[in-house]
C-alpha cells in the first residue's frame, strides 16, 4: 500500500474528529459538552454556547480545508493545501492543550501529526 493512501486514512480521522468538534460545539454544547468537559461547572454551558459555536464553526474550517485537500487531483497542489490545514489543526491543538486540556493534544494534535507525518514521507 503506498503510504499516500495511509496518510489520506489518517487526514479522515482527523477530518472526523474535527466534524465531531462541529456537532459538539455547534449543536450539543449544552447537552454533551459537560460531559465532555468535566473540570468546568455545568453551569457555565448555557451562558457560553454562542462562543461554543464560533468555536465549532472554526473547527468546521478546518475539516472542509482538509475535505477539499484531498478533493484536489493535482499531487503537488493537494500536499501544499493539507499542510496547510494540517498545520492548523496542530497550532490549534498545541493552544488548545496549553490553555484549556491537556487531553486536546492527544485528540487533535497528535493525529494531525501523524496524518502530516506520513504524508510528508509519501512524496
Amino acid at each position: 500500500m503506498e503510504l499516500r493512501y495511509l496518510a489520506y486514512a489518517l487526514m479522515g480521522v482527523v477530518i472526523l474528529i474535527h466534524l465531531y468538534i462541529v456537532w459538539l460545539e455547534m449543536f450539543a454544547w449544552t447537552t454533551r459538552g459537560p460531559k465532555v468537559f468535566r473540570s468546568l461547572p455545568a453551569s457555565l454551558f448555557p451562558p457560553t454556547k454562542a462562543m461554543a459555536a464560533n468555536q465549532g464553526l472554526y473547527n468546521g474550517f478546518l475539516a472542509a480545508g482538509l475535505i477539499w485537500a484531498l478533493s484536489i487531483t493535482d499531487l503537488h497542489w493537494q500536499r501544499n493545501v493539507a499542510f496547510f490545514f494540517l498545520g492548523c489543526v496542530m497550532v490549534a491543538g498545541l493552544y488548545g492543550a496549553a490553555t484549556a486540556s491537556r487531553r486536546i493534544l492527544w485528540v487533535q494534535t497528535v493525529p494531525a501529526l501523524l496524518a502530516a507525518a506520513v504524508l510528508w514521507l509519501s512524496a
